[in-house]
């Protein structure tokens, strides 16, 4: 695995993470007196779970789209 795969599964958790806690953990208790600490708990969790499936995901999805793109060309 590349360098550049590694960085770019650890960027895409860490945003993906990010937003799905942030819009989950306010869809489920609302804009609670302590929403930022429940938020970056279920943030931490959602980001330790992610990694390593981002990591995993990139490259299959990479793959998938490739012959799906090379497909399309010569149709």
């Amino acid at each position: 695995m590349k360098t550049s795969d590694i960085i770019f599964g650890v960027i895409m958790a860490f945003m993906m993470s990010f937003v799905m806690s942030l819009v989950m953990t306010f869809m489920s208790i609302g804009f609670v007196r302590d929403f930022v600490m429940i938020w970056a708990r279920s943030f931490f969790i959602g980001f330790i779970v992610s990694l390593p499936v981002a990591l995993i995901v990139a490259p299959i999805a990479e793959k998938i789209v490739g012959k799906v793109v090379k497909q399309n060309n010569i149709t």
